[in-house]
């Protein structure tokens, strides 16, 4: 995924997180904040340490961008937001095809696709 598609600054992620609007299911929360200036959307993917050790959580956040590219290519999602994907401990036993079906189900509750 290119950089221009991620949210890395702590500033840009905190003001998804404190302004946007909050989804959730089991394995994943999802933070959508709009951008009306933006050309294309934005991502920030967090995994926290209760996940999993750093080779589980890297896994993870790869099978979730992964994921992000099909649907993107696909043209499903949304432009002109920013989003947050929180893994939760669930996602840790999931392959890729059970993390893209609960992404795609988080993401359609969002208003994403």
């Amino acid at each position: 995924m290119k950089k221009a598609y991620r949210v890395k600054k702590e500033a840009e992620f905190q003001k998804v997180f404190h302004q946007g609007k909050s989804v959730a299911n089991r394995q994943f929360v999802v933070y959508v904040l709009d951008k009306p200036d933006q050309s294309h959307f934005r991502v920030g993917i967090s995994v926290g340490k209760k996940t999993g050790n750093a080779p589980v959580r890297n896994a993870i956040k790869r099978k979730i961008r992964h994921a992000l590219i099909e649907f993107d290519q696909k043209s499903e999602l949304k432009q002109e937001k920013d989003f947050l994907i929180i893994a939760r401990k669930p996602t840790a036993d999931m392959s890729f095809f059970e993390i893209k079906k609960s992404l795609n189900h988080v993401l359609r509750l969002a208003k994403m696709m």
